[in-house]
């Protein structure tokens, strides 16, 4: 039953416990001193020897707990195949966005990468769970199991934008969008009017004119609230006059 229930490696708390697979609190104590069950926190069990990764965690953190957190930004666009580099590091970072609390443990038990969270409401200041749910989509982690959300690629190449000048580079994020030539205008075009980062949706527009898809000419730019005044975002680059931020020289058409 508990093996049907709880596949090995996968990651469940003791509330789950008590309420999917019916166990007592003694119960699930005499589960782990048998070592049918392993402690990987105070009330955080999994079984077998399977190392936990950041799958594991992450579907734990949407499935178990039903946190709001989905897989975005880089993270996402590299699980879509959108990302040429090779992590430099040997704990890659994965890139969490929800406005719940990350729990102490989800970095204290994964030993191949580190969770770095960021609010939803920080580049979607209006955005509701339910709405951030639609512009989600979904990867396979296990077999026979749920799979895990993350952003949609025009999602996530809003939250990557978000990253630039101080954790990604112009160069780095050009490189990106250049793969970005399927990007759905409707949704693209829902997403710049709800989000709230200027500098964001300024860069958008900007590597968007740069590489001049067929969704750019789609996109709406009336209904974009752009803000007002300059933005520097490279110091020391040129002023694009369109957009009104400054931008790498050697970028700049």
């Amino acid at each position: 039953m508990l093996e049907e229930l709880m596949p090995e490696g996968v990651i469940v708390t003791r509330n789950w416990l008590r309420e999917e697979a019916d166990l007592s609190y003694h119960a699930i104590d005499n589960l782990v001193k048998s070592e049918q069950l392993r402690s990987l926190w105070k009330g955080l069990y999994t079984r077998g020897l399977i190392q936990s990764n950041w799958q594991s965690i992450v579907y734990t953190l949407q499935q178990i707990m039903d946190s709001d957190f989905i897989v975005g930004g880089l993270s996402s666009l590299e699980l879509k195949g959108f990302s040429h580099y090779l992590p430099n590091s040997q704990r890659p970072t994965i890139y969490l966005y929800g406005n719940d609390k990350l729990p102490a443990w989800a970095n204290d038990i994964l030993r191949t990468g580190i969770f770095i969270k960021h609010s939803r409401t920080s580049l979607f200041a209006g955005m509701d769970r339910a709405v951030s749910e639609k512009y989600t989509t979904t990867i396979p982690w296990k077999e026979g199991m749920e799979e895990i959300r993350i952003s949609t690629p025009e999602r996530a190449c809003l939250e990557m934008l978000d990253q630039i000048p101080g954790n990604l580079s112009f160069e780095h994020a050009d490189q990106l969008i250049q793969g970005m030539t399927s990007l759905s205008p409707k949704a693209m075009q829902q997403l710049l009017e709800m989000c709230s980062n200027v500098k964001v949706k300024r860069l958008f527009l900007w590597f968007a004119r740069r590489h001049n898809y067929r969704w750019f000419a789609k996109l709406d730019q009336d209904k974009i609230d752009l803000g007002s005044g300059k933005r520097v975002v490279e110091k020391g680059g040129q002023l694009d006059k369109t957009y009104l931020i400054t931008v790498p020289r050697d970028l700049e058409d």
